[in-house]
């Protein structure tokens, strides 16, 4: 009898293991989703316009990566397959360069997740790796003098982007290696954006690079493995990505944004950016969601709200002091924060001023924003 009890209350316990893990994973997997509120004037599209599959050195079908950018909100990805290096080429020959581009085209034709053709320029430093997308036929680039590939792709209409510029594989001190190759690049219009940002590492020195030659900030996976692995993201990790503010979702409109340099990036929890984007976009992020003096005290009780997916570090810089924090709080992603602040004496109307310690708008540079209070 005893054993049956125990039995029974295993098999309750299996059960019920079963159900909580099934609930955790759907709560896991529903929160998942890249989530930032569109800026004045813009659409905020979370792209991903690095990566790659078996059709050149991934590991992973087609359909895994449209369906890996599904749960993750992606709005754009971008196709990038190697053209020079096809280590796989025995098991899955690739003459048609445009393949992998149609292949993910079709696994996305039901999804919302726009997929835009591309490829990977494969050379060594200089000028290293560069990504031109917006391609209407990749297999042009399939040539032996790297410029007439740059030059093919800008002929078609490319947005072209220097790769992982700090990789130690070619540059071992992690620099920018800047060279008169890449000045000409520059010059001619052949590279227009850099990568600050690739996979899991960031540089100060592309950033820098990206500020002095008015190059467009992009981060990106460059994902050739599973993201869920490379990432955390059943642990509450994310893929870094470039957030585009862009008119409206279409590529037209996508290439223009990246042209006019309408970028941050999303990297390990923090935003990464020129100033004019990053600011309007924190402020989007975070809005009083009330506030009212305690009693007859002149403590003024705020709640901050957060409809991003960034937990945002704010450093108080302002006048006022506060009465449950110190001068350091965080709001988290999709969350509220109180903040209770001694004005001294009561007022209609007061600014918070904080320095952004999550964000970067240069080397070591956090932006700035204020927040209107006014108690009722």
């Amino acid at each position: 009898m005893v054993i049956g009890i125990v039995s029974a209350l295993r098999r309750v316990s299996f059960i019920f293991s079963i159900f909580l893990a099934n609930i955790c994973a759907h709560g896991l997997e529903s929160s998942r989703e890249i989530e930032f509120p569109d800026i004045k004037g813009y659409k905020t599209l979370v792209c991903d316009l690095h990566m790659h599959s078996v059709f050149s050195d991934g590991s992973v079908w087609p359909d895994i990566r449209v369906k890996e950018a599904e749960k993750d909100g992606l709005d754009v990805i971008a196709i990038t397959e190697h053209i020079e290096y096809q280590p796989w080429k025995k098991d899955i020959p690739n003459p048609d360069r445009n393949r992998s581009f149609e292949y993910h085209k079709h696994f996305a034709r039901n999804s919302d997740v726009m997929v835009i053709n591309g490829s990977e320029i494969t050379r060594d430093m200089p000028p290293g790796h560069a990504n031109a997308i917006f391609l209407k036929d990749a297999n042009k680039l399939v040539v032996d003098d790297f410029m007439d590939a740059f030059y093919e792709a800008k002929k078609q209409g490319a947005f072209i982007f220097w790769n992982h510029p700090h990789w130690t594989a070619q540059s071992p001190d992690a620099s920018v290696p800047l060279s008169d190759v890449h000045y000409k690049l520059f010059q001619e219009g052949l590279i227009e954006g850099i990568e600050i940002v690739n996979d899991t590492t960031y540089s100060d020195h592309a950033l820098q690079v990206a500020l002095d030659y008015d190059l467009t900030i992009i981060g990106t996976s460059d994902i050739h493995g599973i993201v869920d692995w490379q990432y955390n993201i059943p642990t509450g990790g994310h893929r870094p990505v470039t957030l585009v503010f862009a008119a409206e979702k279409t590529q037209s409109s996508i290439k223009s944004a990246l042209k006019d340099k309408r970028t941050a990036v999303w990297f390990n929890k923090k935003l990464i950016g020129r100033e004019k984007f990053l600011v309007p976009l924190i402020e989007a992020s975070i809005h009083i969601e009330s506030a009212g003096y305690l009693g007859n005290s002149t403590v003024a009780h705020v709640v901050v709200k957060n409809n991003s997916d960034a937990p945002h570090m704010l450093k108080n810089i302002g006048e006022y002091t506060f009465h449950n924090e110190t001068n350091v709080v965080i709001i988290p992603a999709h969350g509220q924060k109180i903040i209770d602040v001694r004005t001294i004496k009561k007022k209609s109307k007061f600014n918070l001023s904080f320095e952004v310690l999550s964000a970067l708008i240069g080397p070591g540079i956090h932006p700035s924003i204020d927040l209107i209070i006014r108690p009722k």
